[in-house]
């Protein structure tokens, strides 16, 4: 079903259970059932409507706050998803309710000590396409750093470093202007660009994102958020 794109593995388990889950029409309750590759599988209308609520949200997050759990006394972001940080201009219709902090999680992360867009989703699907394994959806950021780069410097920040003993995807990284640089890069390692500045004598001083996939950050002010408009796609 996740291979179908009709859900996360989570969210399968829990339609299976419920009996909203057919394949060659007939239902399937018990959990790891084998299906043949000529096999057709169909989620019920209810679960397709299941899916059509769960929210996703973005927030611009300010330096200071972590992207997941609690951390060294520092709060989460999604402190900041309230009724009151919602942007008075978010084009969406969607009518604001608790109920959308229910399984509400972050599909990525951004630093303590950066900021910009952040996503946080019910919808197993979108986590899986901007965090999965085999996600080769981009992110945008703007970095400030400091120190002297080589054009050999910037070769090897597009393509060539490796991290954690791995080496790194190609990326797309130029100078904007004397003292900051546009990286676009398609994963996502734990601190990454601050590690992949460090690699050819950079500091970073500042780190913001700008954009995931399709989706920019715009005019989204720091600490409010709003939905993902139905027409939106990463």
């Amino acid at each position: 079903m996740t291979e179908l794109g009709l859900c996360s593995r989570r969210e399968a388990d829990e339609y299976i259970e419920k009996g909203w889950v057919r394949v060659d029409g007939r239902v399937i309750s018990e959990l790891g059932a084998r299906v043949k590759p000529d096999q057709e599988v169909e989620l019920d209308r209810r679960g397709q409507v299941a899916q059509d609520r769960r929210v996703t949200i973005l927030l611009n997050k300010p330096v200071g706050y972590v992207s997941g759990q609690a951390e060294d006394g520092y709060q989460p972001a999604s402190v900041l998803i309230t009724e009151e940080n919602r942007w008075a201009e978010d084009p969406s219709e969607t009518r604001y309710l608790r109920t959308h902090h229910r399984g509400l999680a972050p599909a990525g992360r951004l630093d303590i000590d950066s900021l910009g867009l952040l996503v946080f989703t019910q919808d197993g699907r979108i986590a899986k396409s901007l965090i999965g394994d085999d996600s080769h959806i981009e992110k945008e950021y703007h970095v400030r750093v400091e120190g002297s780069l080589s054009a050999e410097g910037l070769a090897l920040l597009n393509h060539g470093l490796s991290l954690d003993g791995e080496a790194l995807r190609p990326a797309k990284v130029s100078w904007l202007n004397e003292d900051q640089l546009r990286f676009v890069l398609r994963e996502g390692k734990k601190r990454q660009i601050r590690r992949m500045c460090e690699l050819v004598g950079l500091k970073v001083v500042g780190l913001k994102r700008l954009r995931i996939g399709r989706v920019m950050l715009g005019n989204l002010p720091p600490g409010q958020w709003r939905y993902l408009g139905p027409d939106e796609r990463f």
